[in-house]
Order: structure tokens, then sequence, then C-alpha cells
């Protein structure tokens, strides 16, 4: 496992650096920068801020995720399933969150909102053509493989 040095700005006091909640945790906890605490209504989606800005080297990507525990005992995830941080953005890194529940939530001061993984990503040249290398697979899409779920 590789570490990498990465320069993260507070934008403000309430905000607080992400950490790792393990050793081989590959997720950086994210937290809400709040002032008071935020109530999501069943079905609403509230842009939550981290008062962090970041500088994501060249050719990464940070990926934006639910955490486990918050879509599973509050049912707030985010709204844009995985939210995506390009590395020559250096605005505010804010969550959607989305009630999936059926009873309003809250959302507190310093409260661990989601995960941020960082990866490599290959930028691509696109070149039309007529045909594709065939495959043993061809055109099988959903369940082409016949196996269960």
């Amino acid at each position: 496992m590789k570490i990498e040095d990465l320069k993260i700005k507070k934008l403000n006091e309430t905000a607080t650096i992400p950490t790792y909640g393990t050793e081989y945790s590959a997720g950086a906890d994210l937290y809400a920068a709040l002032e008071n605490d935020i109530e999501i209504k069943p079905g609403e989606t509230i842009m939550i801020g981290t008062k962090l800005a970041m500088e994501i080297p060249t050719g990464f990507a940070g990926l934006i995720f639910a955490r486990s525990s918050l879509g599973s005992k509050k049912g707030l995830a985010p709204a844009n399933k995985v939210g995506v941080i390009d590395s020559d953005y250096r605005g505010e890194v804010k969550v959607p969150l989305f009630n999936h529940s059926n009873s309003t939530q809250t959302i507190t001061k310093n409260e661990r909102i989601a995960q941020i993984i960082f990866i490599p990503y290959l930028k691509a040249n696109f070149i039309e053509t007529e045909s594709l290398e065939e495959t043993i697979r061809g055109t099988g899409g959903f369940g082409s493989t016949n196996k269960n779920a």
C-alpha cells in the first residue's frame, strides 16, 4: 500500500481533516462542518459542506461514497451515488445527502457523512470504428453469464 501526501485546506474552523478508521481502510471519513444540527426529511436532499478544499494530484480523482453505517442505520447516502472530485477542482468538498428512510434524520456537527477514496484514472482518446475485437461474451449484457446473483 502506497501512501502519498495530499494538500488539504481548512476553509474555516469547523472543518475536520479526514481520517481513516483503520490502518487498512480504503476510504477516509469526511465530516460535516456544521454550526448547528441539520434535519433531512424523508425524500429530501441537503448539501452538507466539509469546509475543506483539496489538491488532488493530476491523474487521480477523489471518489465520494456512502458510509455503510450511515446508510444502513439512518438511510442517508450521497444523492449522486458516487461523487467525483477532479484534480483541478479547488473548491469546497460537499456531500449531497439524500434521506431514503421514512423518518426525518439529523446530521450533527462533525458527524462522519461520507468517505473519500483516491484512485488513478485513464484518460481516453475515443476513436470511432466500425468493428470491435470479438470476445466469447460478445454482446451479452446483464445476467449474460447465467450465474445466480
